[in-house]
C-alpha cells in the first residue's frame, strides 16, 4: 500500500456520500465500491492509488475524473459491457465492480488522459437562481436591456439563461417553449415578479474554456454529470443546443478589469459567479473585487452595475445568493440560499 492510498480511498468514500445527498444513489454505490475494490493491477489504477495532493473536492477531484471518464465510456457508447451495468440498468454491485474493472483493462490510455484534466460542468439549473436574482435587480433599477458577464464560466451554457423557462408555483416565466423548463422546489417568500429579459451583450471566461458546439467538448460536459440523473441530461443537452457563446480564455481578473473598462449607459450590466469564485487563486479574489469597486464608483443611475454571487459560504444549507448594486446598494446583500444544483431556492431578498 502507498501512502497516498488511504487518503485516496478516503475520498472516493467522501465522494459517495456527497454524491448521495445531491440526489444521486448510484454515485453514492459506485464511490465507495471504487474505494472498496480498486487495486494497482490496471494502469489507471495503479496511478490513482498512488495520486499525491489534496485529491477531494476542493483539490483535483480525484473521484469526479474517474467518474467522468468511466461514464464518457458509456455516453459515446465505447463499452458496451459498462453501459450494461450504468442506469437506467440495475445490477448488483459484484456485476458492476465487474463491468468498471473490465472498462480499466480494456481503455487504459483514454482514461489516462481524462484523469489529466479536472472535472468541468456547467449546472444549468443554477439558472434557476440567476433568473429570480436579475428580475430583482430589474425591480430596483427599473426595466432596461441587460449586459451579462460571467466569470469561471466553463461552456457558457447559463449565459443563454434569458432563452430558459422557469416554471414557479405561480406558472411558467421567461422562454416557454424553451428545450431548458427549470422546476426548483420554490421557498421561502414568493419570488420576484417575472421581467422579460433583454440581453444585448453577453460574454464569459473560463481558465479552461469548453465550446459547447465541439462534439468532444459537449462529451466531456456530459460525462461529468451524474448517470442516474436523466433531467440533468436533458436540460444539459438542451442548453447545448441554444449556446450562442463560447467563454473566453484567461483569468478572470484582467478579463473583468477589461470588460468593466466601459460604461454601458441604458443598460444593467451583471457580473455573476456560480459556484466558481472559491476556485480563484486569491490574488484574482482580489483583483476581481477591486475591479467592480472601482467601476462601481463610476457606475450611475444611469449606467448600473451588479456583482451576483451564488457561492459556498460554510453553511450546511446550500449556497448563498449575494448581491451588490451600484450605485445605489454596494453593501452586500443576502437575497437567497439554494441547492448547488439549483434542486431547490429559498428566496429571502
Amino acid at each position: 500500500m502507498t501512502g497516498a492510498e488511504p487518503r485516496v480511498r478516503g475520498a472516493f468514500r467522501s465522494q459517495g456520500i456527497s454524491c448521495a445527498s445531491l440526489g444521486s444513489p448510484f454515485m453514492g454505490r459506485l464511490m465507495p465500491l471504487v474505494a472498496e475494490r480498486l487495486t494497482p493491477d490496471t494502469a489507471p489504477g495503479s496511478r490513482i492509488l498512488a495520486w499525491e495532493g489534496d485529491v477531494g473536492p476542493a483539490g483535483q477531484s480525484l473521484p469526479l475524473r474517474l467518474a467522468g471518464a468511466l461514464h464518457a465510456l458509456v455516453l459515446d457508447g465505447a463499452d458496451a459491457p459498462l453501459a450494461a451495468a450504468y442506469p437506467p440498468n440495475a445490477v448488483d454491485d459484484d456485476t458492476l465492480w465487474q463491468a468498471v474493472h473490465g472498462a480499466l483493462e480494456r481503455h487504459p490510455e483514454r482514461i489516462m488522459a481524462w484523469l489529466d484534466r479536472a472535472p468541468q460542468t456547467n449546472e444549468v439549473r443554477r439558472s434557476s437562481i440567476l433568473l429570480p436574482a436579475i428580475w430583482w435587480l430589474l425591480s430596483q433599477t427599473g426595466d432596461r436591456p441587460v449586459v451579462l458577464s460571467e466569470l469561471g464560466a466553463s461552456a457558457g451554457l447559463n449565459l443563454s439563461l434569458d432563452r430558459f423557462a422557469l416554471d414557479l408555483p405561480e406558472g411558467t416565466a421567461g422562454a416557454a417553449e424553451s428545450p431548458v423548463h427549470l422546476r426548483p422546489e420554490w421557498r421561502g417568500a414568493p419570488p420576484p415578479a417575472p421581467l422579460p429579459l433583454h440581453v444585448v451583450e453577453r460574454a464569459g471566461v473560463d481558465m479552461h474554456p469548453l465550446d459547447p458546439g465541439d462534439p468532444g467538448d459537449a462529451l466531456r460536459l456530459l460525462s461529468f454529470l451524474w448517470p442516474d440523473q436523466p433531467e440533468r441530461m436533458a436540460l444539459t443537452r438542451g442548453a447545448i443546443t441554444l449556446a450562442s457563446v463560447r467563454p473566453d480564455a484567461g483569468d478572470a481578473a484582467p478579463w473583468l478589469a477589461a470588460r468593466l473598462g466601459t460604461l454601458r449607459p441604458g443598460r444593467l450590466h451583471v457580473v455573476y459567479t456560480t459556484v466558481a469564485w472559491q476556485y480563484f487563486p486569491s490574488e484574482t479574489q482580489n483583483a476581481c473585487t477591486a475591479a467592480l469597486e472601482a467601476a462601481g464608483a463610476r457606475a450611475g443611475r444611469d449606467s448600473p452595475l451588479a456583482h451576483l454571487s451564488f457561492e459556498a459560504d460554510g453553511q450546511r444549507d446550500g449556497g448563498a445568493v449575494t448581491v451588490r448594486l451600484w450605485p445605489d446598494s454596494p453593501e452586500r446583500k443576502l437575497l437567497a440560499r439554494a441547492d448547488f444544483h439549483g434542486r431547490w431556492v429559498d428566496w429571502r431578498g
